[in-house]
Formats: C-alpha cells, structure tokens, sequence
C-alpha cells in the first residue's frame, strides 16, 4: 500500500474514531444525568401532611409549632398541617389517602393499618364527687355520699368535654367497676362552662380526661370545690382489668397533691385508667420516612416546648409490649436500634448499578470494537502484507529490494501504531504485528547477509583467487 493510500486510511480511522469517542461520551453523560437526577431526588426533603384539629386546641397548637421547628432544622422532613373539626375527621383523611400522619385518641375509631409514631399525651380519666363539707356545699343528697364508683348508679355526672369519646371513656369505666352504664345519667359541658358545671345542682359526680397538669382539670376541681365541697377523687379499681380488656387503655395511678399541693388534692395516690394523644400513620409509610420523622420529632422536642409547654408531653411509643394500634417499624426501628445503615438500606441498588455500569461498559467496548471492525480487517490484510514480504525479501537480487520492502513495512507498522493509540487495535492485535515483524526483520537480516557474502565470493573470483581489483 502506498503511503497516500496508508495516509488517507489513518484519517479515515480518525473520523471514526472521533464519532466513537462522541457516542461514548453522549452515553457517559446520559449515565451522570440520570444518577445525578436520583440523588437529587432522594436528598430532596420529603413534606408529609398532618392531620389535627380542632384549631384552638392544644394538639393543633403542638403541631403549629412542630412545623415551624422542622422548617428551621429539618433537611429530610418537612410537615403541612391540615386543620380539621377534631380528631375523628383527622383519622378519617389518615385513612382515606389525604393525609400522612394524624392525630388521634387512641380510642377512637381508626384505620385498620394505623400505626403509631409517637405520643403526643397522655389523657388521665379523673373522677370525683364532693364530700358534702365545706361554707358553700349544697345539702346532702338523698341518695347519700359518693364514695366509690359503684355508688354512682342512679347518679348524674358530668362530663368535661363534649366530645363523645369521653363520654366512651365514663362507660368503659363503669362496666368495668360493674355498675351498669345505663343506670348513670350524664351531662356534657364545653372546656368553656366549668362554672356552669359547679352550679348544676343535679350532678353528683364529675369526669375530665386530660394530662395531670392540665388546667382545664386542675381549674374544674377548684371551680367545683368552692361551690360543692372539697373532692373526693374516685379509685377505679379495676383499671389493671380494663386495661386487659380494652387494650386501648392504661392502668395508671394519680400521684398525691398533683392537681393543688396545698390542699393535697388528691391525699392519697389514685388508681384510674389513662388513654394517649397519638401521632399516627399508615403501615405503608416507608421505614426511612418514618424514621426520619421520629428522629427529627425528638431532636426539636425541646424546642417545641419553649413555644408551647403541652410539647412536654410527647414521649416515645412503648415497643415493648403488645399495644393498639402497633408501633410503626420506622419508629420501632430507631427507638430499639435496629435501624438499617445505609449499605443495609440500598446495597441491593449499589449492586445493581454496579451491574449496570458493567453492563454498559461492556456495551461500549462491543460498540466500539464493532464500529472498528473495518479496521481490525484491514490490520489481518496488513499483518498478512508483512508475511508475505518477509517471504518476498528471501528471493530479492538487490540490497534497493531489501530497502524498499522496509520502507513499506515501516509504513504498515506506523499506521498499526495509530490504530492502536487511537483505539481501532486491540493488544493481542498488536502483538500479532510484532510476531509478524520479528520474521520480517530476520529475513532481511539473513538475506542482507547473503547478498553480502556473495559479492564478497564474486570479488574474489573463481576457486578464490583474488582478482585484479582485489589486488589493487
């Protein structure tokens, strides 16, 4: 081949050669859009909605000042509330799809697959009645004293809140204590009308659910004390069995003094049932979601509090002992220890990128061994070229043969060397042309050899005799 021809062959190599290089780079760039895109994606904080209501209340307050402290801290979770009538309407969007999380008594009625992440309070049931003594005490009723729960029969209480769900509670109580529910009247009064409540004259015996420091409580039993006499607070007994039966609910005790140490109200502690504020969620929130929620729930707590005191409250779910509704695993996750890592979490993805990059890596190299196949079939024809000159040279009369068969194999292994800088030849191709130059080369060498030993022979003249020139 001529060196034009070995020239034009060379360029043609680079052309393609730069539109392989452009492919490949169109891919590499294709690949570190997409995995730039999925970890922005997953970096991204997540917004999860809330559920809670009634405004005004405390549990709305709470979570006011939860999203505020996740917008200042949070880089993983961001909360939306979403403001409804009370805690029935927030579980009932919870189940439907339209919120994340709610807020909800875990009493009431509630999704089948809600999941708790976290207490948001804890609701005492009080009960108590009036012991008949005081300035302003009204006149023992015929009745007689209250003394226990099973004395409420035939009674009237009234109950704090006008929420169903306590007056759910008063009746959990009463079968429990044995006293049939149909046989205890009740009346319901707003948080707003506590002195209604002291001066109705036909209540007997009184319930609140609310935290022990509560003030809607603490101001009740005040109210009705300085207009009935001083309280007698009502054990419920059997709380322990209530508990066992209804798994909604807690046996708890009401320490001395708690709701007015100067007075000791109550003197002595007091059994009852407790029943919890919860943040809930649906089992298919992800474990990671769930997680971070949790973590970033507790890093804020504090934080909470300084803006509203009833944040004091929130407390981790007990994952200990069988509870309705269950323990989401995300928050179970973080509160037992056994929160996946992150090569735990996505190891099964790492491997498959791993495979994936091999995969186009292979790809690539098959793209461009296919792009090249022109010219490893040139390089067969060349190499062939070189063998076949090397059988050339064997038979050549002259030493301007040997010079030009050289010439053309340097051209030849020049355009190899391209090739193979450039990418159109692999190793193993490289080391056939070596083969092939090795023989090429001692051909030359032996033939030059020859020649030169037979003009050695022709300057010597027959039977060695040296000639004219020889002696000269």
């Amino acid at each position: 081949m001529s060196s034009s021809g070995l020239d034009r062959k060379r360029q043609d190599i680079q052309r393609k050669q730069t539109r392989s290089l452009l492919l490949v780079l169109a891919v590499g760039f294709a690949v570190f859009l997409a995995a730039a895109g999925t970890l922005y994606y997953i970096l991204q904080p997540v917004t999860l909605r809330v559920a809670v209501g009634p405004p005004g209340s405390e549990d709305h307050a709470v979570i006011e000042a939860m999203v505020e402290a996740f917008a200042d801290e949070s880089r993983t979770v961001l909360l939306s509330p979403i403001s409804t009538a009370g805690a029935a309407e927030s579980l009932a969007l919870l189940g439907d799809g339209k919120a994340d999380l709610a807020v909800g008594r875990a009493d009431l009625s509630m999704p089948s697959d809600a999941q708790t992440l976290a207490v948001l309070r804890k609701n005492y049931a009080v009960l108590w009645s009036f012991s008949g003594s005081g300035a302003k005490s009204a006149r023992k009723k015929p009745g007689g004293k209250i003394a226990e729960i099973a004395d409420l029969a035939g009674h009237k209480v009234g109950v704090i809140g006008r929420t169903a769900a306590n007056v759910s509670v008063l009746r959990v109580i009463l079968s429990g204590s044995g006293v049939e529910p149909d046989k205890v009247a009740v009346a319901q009064f707003g948080t707003d009308e506590i002195e209604k409540l002291a001066q109705d004259r036909t209540i007997d015996a009184y319930l609140a659910v609310g935290p022990l420091d509560s003030k809607i409580t603490a101001d009740a039993i005040a109210t009705t004390a300085r207009a009935r006499g001083t309280p007698k607070f009502l054990s419920i007994d059997a709380s322990e069995a209530i508990a066992l039966k209804h798994s909604r609910y807690e046996a708890e005790e009401i320490p001395p003094s708690v709701f007015n140490a100067k007075s000791t109200w109550p003197e002595e502690k007091v059994d009852t049932i407790a029943v919890s504020h919860l943040i809930l969620a649906r089992k298919e929130l992800s474990e990671a979601r769930a997680a971070a929620f949790y973590r970033q729930l507790f890093a804020v707590r504090d934080a909470i509090t300084h803006h509203v005191s009833g944040a004091a409250h929130i407390t981790k779910p007990e994952t200990e002992k069988e509870a309705e509704p269950s323990v989401h695993r995300g928050a179970a996750a973080v509160i037992n220890g056994t929160e996946r890592t992150f090569l735990d979490k996505y190891s099964d993805y790492i491997w498959f990128a791993l495979l994936l990059l091999s995969g186009i890596g292979s790809a690539v190299a098959w793209l461009r061994r296919y792009l090249n196949r022109d010219e490893r079939d040139d390089s067969t024809v060349h190499r062939n070229r070189i063998l076949a000159a090397a059988s050339e040279v064997r038979a050549a009369q002259s030493e301007n043969v040997l010079l030009t068969s050289q010439r053309e194999v340097d051209a030849i292994i020049e355009n190899a060397l391209a090739c193979f800088d450039q990418g159109a030849l692999e190793q193993d191709d490289l080391a056939a042309f070596t083969l092939a130059l090795e023989l090429f080369d001692r051909a030359v060498a032996e033939r030059r050899a020859e020649l030169q030993a037979g003009l050695i022979d022709q300057a010597r003249g027959p039977a060695g005799a040296p000639t004219l020139a020889s002696r000269r």
